[in-house]
């Protein structure tokens, strides 16, 4: 891994209150914790035959082992998810292994992209069925957790997990029209979590939190959630200052939350691009980039099944900004290679959420309808405030406010995953 991708030199300079040990330790356990956020505010309080999980609609007990689904692309009023995609429709479910195995129902998905990625409760993204590894026909999996031993019934696929806490993270790929749609949402419903005598597999937890936020969060509540957290999630690595007093805790928090967010990233790949993640399934001891993940960009997926390269900054390593103009040009012949879909998404570098813009256009890719090529074969894409007009390929900016971008590649080839492809500058324009 890069330890590198964020300028340690900056975080370092303006950390100097937080001693190592402690600093250390928010790093480590933080994904913990932003995994709790990301359980209850993705799992439902109220079933619809069994009623609430909890004794009010206010309690913090939620229905795991169900499947959830989001039914439209996520937009600007989608704000518990950080850095969420514009492509797919999302098929989530959070599994408690505790009681035993648990078989999901795949339908059959056809030649669409899919996948279902598997993340532990420390963020890593150990294993996936989808169309490049399960292929696309109707399916079952058998999920089961350390503990589990016995034999995985005929027919099965088996996905065995390292922890009892496991979120399924499902994509699946729509285009934004009534009739795509209409087909995803058929397949979505399609999808089923049992017992294997086929029960049904419905359970509660307290979800420990009441809701998503992305702000920092406050000492006590922190270590109240980590603590619960660790009892089901040991740590792999030891942990140098926990437990942590609450006012040194408090000022770890704040300092290593507003800087993961706001130290802009080096231009590792040049033109102001740089990979913002290269796990595969485990971030092992790279605790800066598995922080910085789950602080900004949870829920990704290792670079076989998706890259996330990222442009904070412009080639002269400026920060993005609404206040200037910038072009993006592919020259002929030179487009993302991928064996799935390519698209470059632009987020608000403050919430990292998707910006309300005239157009309601979040995302270009492959698949972006009236796309215009220039006159050599390339593909120019304008990035600003202003619409700069009919002929052009426009992806709206926020105005004089800072934004990043995220160019997402699905089963990238071979280039991308070697790192031989020459990714265009993002460049001022005059």
């Amino acid at each position: 891994m890069n330890t590198d991708i964020v300028n340690t030199d900056i975080l370092n300079a303006n950390t100097q209150a937080v001693s190592a040990d402690v600093r250390q330790t928010v790093l480590i356990t933080l994904p913990l914790f932003e995994m709790a956020r990301m359980r209850a505010a993705n799992t439902a309080r109220k079933h619809a035959v069994q009623g609430y999980a909890g004794d009010s609609p206010t309690s913090r007990m939620r229905w795991l082992n169900q499947f959830t689904h989001t039914r439209r692309l996520r937009g600007p009023e989608d704000k518990e998810v950080v850095t969420p995609n514009n492509d797919t429709l999302f098929t989530n479910a959070w599994l408690d292994l505790s009681a035993g195995p648990l078989v999901i129902d795949v339908p059959a998905m056809g030649n669409r992209y899919w996948v279902l990625g598997f993340l532990d409760a420390w963020t890593n993204p150990w294993a996936y069925a989808g169309r490049r590894t399960t292929g696309g026909e109707a399916q079952r999996l058998f999920v089961h957790g350390p503990a589990w031993q016995g034999d995985v019934p005929a027919g099965m696929h088996e996905i065995s997990a390292p922890s009892d806490d496991v979120w399924v993270i499902g994509r699946i790929l729509v285009d934004a029209t009534e009739q795509d749609l209409a087909q995803v949402h058929a397949l979505q419903d399609r999808f089923a979590l049992l017992r294997p005598d086929g029960e049904p597999a419905l359970s509660r937890i307290d979800t420990l939190i009441d809701d998503r936020g992305a702000g920092v969060p406050q000492a006590a509540e922190y270590q109240r959630v980590v603590d619960a957290m660790l009892a089901r999630n040991p740590s792999a690595h030891p942990l140098p200052a926990w437990p942590v007093g609450p006012a040194l805790l408090q000022d770890a928090l704040a300092q290593v939350y507003t800087e993961l967010r706001d130290v802009a990233q080096a231009s590792e790949l040049g033109g102001g691009w740089t990979t913002a993640v290269s796990v595969r399934e485990n971030f092992g001891d790279d605790f800066l980039t598995r922080a910085r993940v789950a602080r900004n960009w949870i829920g990704t997926l290792g670079i076989e099944e998706a890259m996330y390269i990222m442009a904070e900054v412009d080639e002269q390593g400026e920060a993005l900004t609404g206040a200037h103009r910038y072009v993006l040009r592919f020259p002929p012949g030179a487009l993302p290679e991928v064996r799935s879909f390519w698209s470059i998404t632009l987020y608000g570098r403050s919430d990292c959420l998707l910006v309300a813009n005239p157009i309601g256009r979040h995302s270009i890719g492959d698949r972006t309808q009236g796309l215009r090529h220039d006159a050599d074969g390339g593909l120019s894409i304008r990035i600003q405030a202003d619409d700069p007009g009919p002929g052009h390929n426009w992806l709206p900016a926020p105005a004089d406010k800072g934004f990043y971008l995220t160019l997402r590649l699905y089963t990238p080839a071979r280039s991308h995953l070697e790192g031989t492809y020459a990714y265009p500058p993002v460049r001022r324009a005059a």
